[in-house]
């Protein structure tokens, strides 16, 4: 995935090859030098496309689309300067081969940023001349055979290169490279700054000039003179002299959430307005000088550590932001260790970025969610490449004694399986990619092609024609998930609890065309790959938070538990009493007697279920026995197996357990006995 990374940095700096060294792909092979330009090559497709459209849309010369496309970019980053040095050192003969109506494959081809090299099939992204490519070729070569452009050595340029330039450079190449914050001054892993692994990324620091302040710490002296944890909290409230940070926090058992993961954790998007001709403004590139200082990851948007509205008006929210909203204790308490191109082969590299101490911090909730690249690669042959199971079942016990050792007492792991991948090809491969919209001349089934050819594709495995690969890609995908499912069922930790989730991704396109949508708007529109944003239900589903079951089915399930809530009828009163306690009421007539002395905990709720005072019946009285149903189902609590029993017709198992975990908190109580319920006490349990 890191090398769409490197394909957008690369594009609008793609003559000047400034950021090719920045940073490599996860899958890199020393090997495959005559591929070293591929990178290079999609780039310089990329940015010739847009010009010739931008002429094309706006009905004006070439050289006046690239002024326009120059005068949107802006000056942050030198992105604007460097556009029109570009122009100035290679626009001449830019216009002269579109001129000729030769396409983006033939320029970049012909000023040798796309080479072909013997033996090597031949990279095109557009249809092939109705000429043949040699003669075309040639002919495009004739047209700039005098240009002084061609004498450009492009082997060994690099801007990072400049004197004044290379230590900051090889800074934020280690930053990027050990997912640390850039501007760091006390180096506690914790930032002021947004971008560059800052705050965007991970809790703000609020006094970067001390290690011993920042996000997740327990609180110092109960932060009587400073705020030692960022939370906000600090003081003490002059009415009681009771530290504010131990009346509103004491026993509230605050918790943070950390992500490892790869360039979907990451939320890794690229903008349609960026290479769409048709869309572009002056208000298109506003935020990509911060997309490019963050990886082109939006870590602040993800699903998982997001904390900012969403720019496409999702309402939904991420984890962190419903255990801030439980608990504001947990304030800043995020961190968002992912990285494009991340898997569990390369995690060890930046897992010390990590930032938590078993002593002094608060437990955190982790997820590993590297849902890609172990069975994802650009190699022309990806399957020797991908993770085996058994290399698997290493790297991830490697990961998880690296957590035991850091994280503190009380914390929670969860371990995320890998999709099927191959919805992209089933569902993408007839479409047209932006690029091709406007002359309708380039599918996704092109751009897959020419990225396999170039072997700088995010996942050939499963972005091919070959349908046989596709297939080979998921096996191994099911095997990999398979072997989590394993280590979290038979694994123990000491400072955590180990937990799996399946990846539902089947589940969440049926949810999603249900609400009207096509399969296919769930995917990023550019690179035909990641998640895309403005699909909230996919996130939701990816952590096991959506709700599958629709308005009209939990409408009906309402109205038959009140249908069926005959407080009076024995066989009926443990859904009188459920419906009571979930409302935040006394328990029965016998129980306790006021708001104060409400359920608040899963022993009292079960306290409360087990009363003989009219709340649960004799196991006489039921067919199923008092607590639930006949064999394994003796475990499952009798208030809910009597709702799964007595459920209304076209209810399903998985549409009531999904109801239960999207259930807001004052329902926490019943959620927690769903998960009980079905084996998987997973995060509405954490977030209680």
């Amino acid at each position: 995935m890191q090398s769409l990374w490197k394909i957008l940095t690369v594009a609008p700096l793609f003559l000047l090859l400034s950021l090719q060294s920045s940073a490599s792909p996860a899958y890199s092979d020393l090997s495959r030098p005559s591929y070293s330009n591929g990178h290079t090559c999609v780039g310089c497709v990329l940015v010739v496309s847009v010009i010739e459209q931008l002429a094309q849309v706006h009905n004006s010369t070439v050289h006046a689309s690239m002024e326009r496309l120059c005068s949107y970019l802006p000056e942050k980053l030198f992105l604007k300067t460097t556009c029109y040095l570009v122009i100035d050192k290679f626009g001449s003969d830019i216009i002269k081969l579109l001129s000729a109506d030769m396409n983006a494959d033939v320029v970049c081809h012909t000023l040798e940023f796309c080479k072909q090299n013997t033996g090597q099939p031949l990279c095109h992204l557009y249809p092939l001349p109705k000429e043949t490519w040699k003669f075309t070729l040639e002919k495009a070569r004739r047209i700039v055979k005098k240009s002084p452009i061609l004498r450009y050595s492009r082997s060994g340029s690099d801007i990072c290169s400049l004197p004044i330039l290379a230590k900051i450079c090889q800074k934020i190449k280690s930053a990027i490279e050990q997912s640390v914050p850039f501007k760091d001054v006390d180096s506690d892993k914790y930032s002021v700054f947004p971008t560059l692994r800052g705050y965007h990324w991970r809790g703000r620091d609020c006094n970067d000039s001390d290690e011993s302040v920042y996000p997740g710490r327990r609180p110092d002296n109960w932060d009587v003179h400073q705020d030692s944890n960022c939370n906000g909290i600090w003081g003490i409230d002059p009415k009681d002299g009771i530290p504010y940070e131990k009346k509103f926090c004491e026993g509230s058992q605050p918790r943070g959430i950390i992500l490892l993961g790869d360039s979907a954790g990451a939320h890794f998007h690229i903008s349609p307005e960026w290479i769409t001709a048709s869309q572009m403004s002056l208000n298109s590139f506003i935020n990509l000088p911060t997309a490019l200082t963050d990886e082109l990851d939006w870590p602040q948007l993800s699903g998982v550590t997001g904390f900012l509205d969403s720019t496409v008006g999702i309402e939904e929210k991420s984890i962190y932001l419903r255990l801030w909203k439980r608990n504001h204790c947990n304030h800043r308490d995020y961190q968002n260790i992912s990285r494009n191109g991340a898997s569990s082969r390369n995690l060890k590299k930046f897992i010390e970025s990590l930032s938590r101490n078993k002593m002094l911090d608060y437990p955190a909730i982790v997820i590993y969610a590297m849902i890609g690249n172990d069975v994802c690669n650009g190699k022309s042959d990806p399957v020797p490449a991908m993770t085996t199971p058994e290399k698997l079942y290493s790297n991830i016990m490697q990961t998880l004694k690296h957590l035991n050792s850091h994280l503190p007492d009380g914390s929670h792991v969860i371990l995320y399986g890998l999709p099927d991948g191959t919805f992209l090809w089933d569902n993408l491969h007839n479409r047209y990619h932006p690029l091709g919209q406007l002359n309708k001349d380039v599918t996704y089934a092109h751009l897959y092609s020419f990225l396999n050819c170039l072997q700088v594709s995010p996942c050939h495995g499963w972005m091919s024609s070959n349908k046989t690969l596709r297939t080979l890609t998921s096996e191994r995908a099911e095997q990999l998930s398979n072997t989590l499912k394993k280590i979290a069922a038979s694994e123990k930790f000491t400072n955590f609890d180990l937990f799996y989730m399946d990846f539902a991704f089947h589940e969440i396109i049926q949810e999603w065309q249900k609400r009207g949508g096509q399969p296919w708007q769930l995917i990023e529109p550019v690179d035909g790959f990641h998640p895309n944003e403005r699909k909230s239900v996919l996130l939701k589903g990816m952590l096991m938070t959506s709700q599958t079951l629709d308005n009209q089915e939990w409408t009906q399930l309402t109205s038959w538990v009140k249908g069926n809530l005959t407080c009076d009828s024995r066989t009926r009163e443990w859904l009188c009493c459920c419906l009571r306690i979930v409302s935040g009421r006394r328990c029965s007539s016998s129980g306790p007697k006021s708001w104060e002395r409400r359920i608040h905990s899963t022993p009292r709720l079960n306290r409360c279920l087990e009363t003989k005072a009219g709340t649960e019946p004799l196991r006489s009285m039921h067919p199923w026995g008092a607590q639930g149903g006949r064999g394994v189902g003796k475990l499952i609590p009798q208030t809910l197996w009597g709702l799964l029993r007595h459920r209304p017709k076209g209810v399903s198992f998985s549409s009531i357990f999904a109801k239960c975990l999207s259930l807001n908190e004052e329902h926490m109580w019943m959620t927690v006995q769903c998960c009980v319920l079905l084996g998987s006490v997973t995060l509405p349990l954490f977030l209680k």
